[in-house]
């Protein structure tokens, strides 16, 4: 009863529940937030991911421009109906370049984490296009205007300087060759491919759309088709010691 008569001075007396609320919070917060000022990271690296090509990222530019991401996620959650049905739950490291990252809880569609190489590219481009015409029952909107949109990639390397500064590991030859790291991977003759995939690992090279030259309909795909295929699951082990 004498802790009961105490506790009601607390919740009869706003100013003072208010005062000890702010001390509770206060204290949560430093215990929550000033561990992470003493680690060097809080992403554990993960062999395999890499930087976006600049193709892939102007790729991912579009999907987040047209709002994409508003009914599709990219983060599996380490539960069983969701890795049966989408694959290896997601990593931190997996989205440690992306700025801003695509976890999130909203499903309309299905999660794309792991949506790279389980469709060939003309699938895709016809999904895009008329996404009834594969799958009957989609809500998705028509997308086949980016088949006639053309891209250049002319402001590609400000793109990239820009993620550069707040992360993103760059390297100035990345940046010095991004227009041409661009155009070469979507054309598999290009002289450029070569030195293309020496800068950037397990990257895919072809004619994403089908049509000749560059369209956002090719970035797209070339960024979809990347997704969740950096990390090899069949060798990765995870870091028991965090």
């Amino acid at each position: 009863m004498a802790f009961l008569d105490k506790h009601k001075v607390i919740e009869t007396n706003a100013t003072l529940l208010l005062v000890l609320a702010f001390l509770v919070v206060t204290i949560g917060g430093l215990v929550e937030i000033v561990p992470l000022f003493y680690l060097k990271n809080t992403i554990e690296k993960v062999q395999g991911v890499r930087p976006y090509t600049p193709l892939e990222l102007e790729g991912r530019n579009i999907y987040i421009r047209e709002g994409c991401y508003v009914c599709h996620s990219q983060m599996i959650r380490p539960m069983r109906d969701e890795v049966e049905r989408y694959g290896h739950y997601s990593l931190a490291a997996e989205s440690m370049y992306d700025h801003p990252f695509q976890w999130g809880s909203k499903r309309t569609g299905p999660d794309l984490a792991r949506v790279g190489g389980r469709y060939s590219d003309a699938w895709h481009v016809d999904h895009l296009t008329n996404p009834q015409s594969v799958v009957p029952e989609s809500i998705m909107p028509k997308y086949g205007f980016l088949l006639n949109r053309m891209i250049e990639g002319e402001y590609i390397a400000d793109t990239m300087k820009t993620n550069r500064f707040v992360g993103v590991p760059y390297t100035d030859d990345m940046l010095k060759s991004a227009r041409a790291d661009f155009a070469a991977q979507a054309n598999p003759d290009a002289d450029g491919v070569e030195a293309l995939q020496r800068r950037y690992s397990k990257t895919n090279v072809r004619n994403f759309d089908g049509r000749p030259g560059i369209s956002e309909m090719d970035a797209l795909v070339a960024y979809l088709q990347v997704l969740g295929t950096m990390v090899d699951f069949s060798t990765f082990t995870p870091d028991a010691s965090r």
